[in-house]
């Protein structure tokens, strides 16, 4: 098995650092301590564990400049969008603490039995396999809740972003969790496969939560399926944004703007297909293009970047891909479209007109700052084209007229639904997709309780009940 990670700075290529990784044995290892600290950890009275989970938000935020500059060098995000993932990190911490008490206790039930009641109980170790492309928000929005919950957690995190995977283990330390609560295991981008699947494989590990590709979600569920193993899955997304012939364009441009290129077009929930009514679809082209042209692509250390490298080579070779293959297919560049020259990952931000549904563009979910505008005739083919994609994550849809902007709205399909505002996650509400985009809940009260064991209490009066047997 390979014995290093090296880390990579996508906006100049250079070497970061290199980590020694850990082997199956390792790992184990681990994995053991982990588990042994889980039944202790459960035990801990829920307010002491929201005390260890809101000071995780406060250590978090204590050191946002150094997370934020270490996001930046493995990934490329650009730094003020690096600073406020750290704060979201930290309010989902502040979240948990202030409401898991509520929402975990137990829940009476009227039956005809004297007690009848549900809680909802830990379940043990959580393996969590997460991307870097938000490589603390992804990990937070999993780690406070299921921690909450009474359970450890072990995080495999992706390799390019192993030094924020290591500094989050830091940040439990630092803030008094007990250390084997949460720990990072290192492994090698060959390794991942089998260990992954080895570890789903052990007794100890009682569920498992991915974010990222589809081909990785697939492999994950189908190793826990074996096992009869509980997963949640947070997957691709090739979310519409869907314009109606009444919308205020001036809200509508800065906020598509917004939607795409977050996380320099990184995102899962990035809108990607922008389905333009006919009547205003050269207006909102026009502006929309203007407005992405003006985007400042360069260092992601500098504050006034907006856009920044796409986090690795190999991802900047595939979107390049998926646009030159949309072009010789009849698709027009109407601003951006290719690689930028110098060193660093660099894709220049993108608008696509003249697409068809079959294009790579419109058919594959396009990871990186590239948008694609189709008109459409009428809010019924809207909402027909919205839904031409194996994806389902989120959908947001855009009227003057809001009860006709949700009408349109629920007749996609998606985890999520905003009208007049640009889809993003909330440690209020639940977060997750349909169709390919996966399954289960992160966040809101869905996320407290989704690796829980829902348990059912009864208390007799210890008499036979009357009446014929039933199941």
């Amino acid at each position: 098995m390979s014995a290093t990670v090296t880390t990579v700075n996508p906006a100049t290529g250079h070497e970061l650092q290199t980590y020694p990784a850990a082997d199956l044995a390792g790992v184990l290892e681990t994995l053991g301590s982990v588990a042994a600290a889980q039944p202790a950890w459960a035990a801990t009275p829920v307010e002491r564990r929201a005390e260890l989970i809101r000071a995780v938000g406060d250590q978090l935020r204590k050191q946002t400049e150094e997370f934020a500059a270490l996001m930046t060098a493995e990934m490329g995000k650009p730094v003020g969008e690096a600073r406020a993932e750290v704060e979201k990190s930290a309010t989902a911490c502040d979240y948990y603490a202030d409401h898991s008490a509520e929402i975990l206790a137990p829940h009476p039930v009227a039956t005809q039995h004297q007690q009848s009641w549900v809680e909802h109980e830990p379940i043990g170790v959580v393996l969590a396999v997460m991307p870097w492309n938000f490589p603390f928000w992804q990990v937070l929005r999993f780690a406070a809740p299921t921690l909450m919950a009474g359970n450890t957690a072990v995080l495999k995190h992706s390799p390019n972003v192993t030094g924020c995977a290591l500094a989050i283990e830091q940040v439990f330390r630092d803030a008094g969790v007990p250390e084997d609560v949460f720990r990072t295991i290192v492994v090698a981008e060959p390794d991942v496969p089998a260990i992954t699947t080895e570890l789903i494989a052990d007794d100890r590990i009682a569920a498992v939560t991915l974010t990222g590709s589809e081909r990785a979600g697939a492999a994950v569920a189908s190793a826990a399926g074996r096992e009869i193993k509980k997963t949640l899955l947070e997957l691709g997304g090739s979310d519409p944004f869907v314009v109606l012939d009444d919308a205020d364009l001036d809200l509508v441009v800065p906020s598509a703007v917004r939607a795409r290129f977050i996380n320099s077009g990184q995102s899962c929930l990035a809108a990607k297909r922008f389905i333009v009514a006919r009547a205003v679809v050269e207006e909102f082209t026009a502006r929309f293009t203007a407005a992405v042209a003006e985007l400042t692509v360069g260092d992601p250390t500098d504050p006034a970047t907006t856009i920044g490298p796409m986090a690795r080579a190999d991802l900047l070779d595939g979107l390049e891909r998926q646009v030159s293959r949309s072009v010789a297919a009849g698709a027009t560049v109407t601003t951006g479209g290719r690689r930028l020259d110098g060193p660093g990952a660099f894709f220049a931000p993108t608008v696509i007109t003249d697409v068809t549904l079959d294009m790579p563009v419109m058919a594959e979910e396009t990871f990186g700052p590239v948008a694609a505008v189709i008109a459409v005739d009428g809010d019924d083919e809207a909402a027909e084209i919205a839904n031409h994609t194996r994806y389902g994550l989120a959908a947001s849809v855009w009227s003057a007229d809001p009860a006709r902007a949700l009408a349109v709205g629920k007749r996609i399909t998606s985890g999520a639904l905003f009208v007049n505002t640009v889809v993003s996650s909330d440690p209020r509400l639940p977060f997750g997709g349909t169709k390919h985009s996966g399954y289960g809940r992160e966040l809101g009260v869905a996320g407290a309780t989704e690796f829980t064991n829902t348990r059912t209490y009864v208390i007799g009066s210890g008499a036979l009940t009357s009446g014929p047997a039933t199941e």
